[in-house]
């Protein structure tokens, strides 16, 4: 039977860790909670997985993760849940949370609870660790009395938020490994295998064939000169940050990515469900409409289509509702629009916007896969063509040293 690790809460409110034996989890917190426990965290003692302390490593301890605030946001959701006070439950935390920095911060916030801020207000103060998002539900639960249920429905967006971007990663880890590979075998061929094919022609006295005086030509350029072309890459990528950080330039690459075939598509698919999850928790959660709609502005990555916005936002104030201004913009895609003139004419405008959501992420994953599956074969397509051309090279100048007279 596995071994679990938890850490609860007494009556008392002490903090207790402990490990147990229970068939699952599910088991688990049910033992824990017939000893008068309130659990916390229970975990598999065989369980590295994102969420594992261990893999915090020692130059990360300083900033907070998306993993870390979503333990953080599970157990204060918890300890409110089980009714304890707002500063009972951060003065658990503060002992008990795993990240040093955010840590720190619990105890901040505690302080400015205690000196009368509400803790919306307080995690103002960190808009690096809370997002714009994150407090203004907060403040939400606050003034509705539902702080237990905003920060329930905060866990959603965040998991499911997290499962997306974790999926499009994981799906990009192996095209990326391998172009690298193939890079580094050409750039070995290139600067320590073609020269070794001078000396070889120099010896025979034979004459060097074109396809070798190529080679070696872009390998005497490589070898002698890497000092300059790795300064031109360096340089040339400084020069590309620098105007992308600019208003103009990231407008030019946002509507460049938007254009492309394939990956544009697949960008307004993950805005478009990046916006309506956004706004659907938001307005679930009693934020008002222009409120949410601003906030969706900063969430949005792409700045065509949050530009784009602007003209929702004076539609909605006009009292056009969400989906006629939406339809305006022609960024949205004409299935979403449908679905929200629903939700609007059925007075579930949230719900419908979280099932836009739920039904382009499954599109978004889908889009992933169909780039994966074409992108990889025309990697091994590419680099297979230039190792073979270097190959047939090489072995054609070898063929040709045996027609040199004796």
């Amino acid at each position: 039977m596995p071994l679990f690790k938890y850490k609860a809460v007494t009556a008392e409110g002490r903090v207790t860790e402990g490990t147990l034996e229970a068939a699952d989890q599910k088991t688990a917190l049910t033992k824990i909670q017939e000893q008068g426990q309130l659990p916390i965290k229970v975990i598999s003692s065989e369980d590295k997985g994102l969420f594992s302390s261990e893999l915090t490593l020692p130059w990360k301890r300083k900033r907070v993760r998306r993993a870390d605030l979503l333990i953080f946001t599970q157990e204060l959701a918890t300890l409110t849940g089980a009714g304890l006070p707002l500063d009972r439950s951060l003065t658990i935390l503060s002992g008990l949370t795993e990240n040093e920095y955010l840590r720190e911060i619990v105890k901040d916030l505690l302080r400015e609870i205690k000196g009368g801020k509400s803790l919306s207000d307080a995690m103002e103060m960190y808009p690096h660790v809370f997002p714009k998002l994150y407090v203004s539900m907060v403040k939400a639960g606050e003034i509705g009395g539902a702080l237990d249920v905003i920060l329930i429905r905060l866990i959603e967006y965040l998991e499911e938020a997290e499962e997306l971007r974790n999926y499009f990663t994981s799906s990009m880890i192996y095209p990326a490994i391998l172009g690298c590979v193939s890079s580094a075998s050409i750039i070995v061929m290139v600067t320590f295998v073609i020269p070794k094919f001078a000396d070889i022609f120099e010896n025979a006295g034979a004459p060097v064939p074109l396809p070798m005086r190529i080679m070696l030509a872009v390998s005497g350029v490589i070898v002698g000169y890497w000092w300059a072309i790795l300064l031109v890459i360096i340089g040339s990528a400084l020069l590309v940050k620098r105007h992308l950080n600019t208003e103009a330039g990231r407008q030019q690459l946002d509507s460049a990515m938007l254009g492309m075939p394939l990956i544009g598509s697949l960008m307004t698919q993950i805005e478009v469900s990046r916006f309506s999850r956004t706004l659907g928790t938001l307005l679930r959660s009693a934020v008002p409409m222009l409120q949410s709609i601003n906030i969706v502005r900063e969430v949005v990555g792409n700045t065509v289509i949050s530009e784009a916005l602007d003209s929702v936002i004076a539609g909605v104030k006009k009292g056009e509702g969400l989906a006629k201004p939406l339809q305006e913009t022609r960024v949205f895609p004409d299935f979403s629009i449908h679905l929200l003139q629903v939700g609007e004419e059925t007075g579930r405008l949230d719900e419908m916007l979280i099932k836009v959501a739920e039904a382009y992420d499954k599109n978004v994953r889908n889009s992933v896969k169909r780039l994966v599956a074409l992108f990889e074969p025309l990697i091994i397509l590419f680099m297979g063509l230039v190792i073979g051309l270097m190959v047939v090279s090489m072995l054609y100048s070898i063929f040709s040293i045996n027609n040199v007279p004796l």
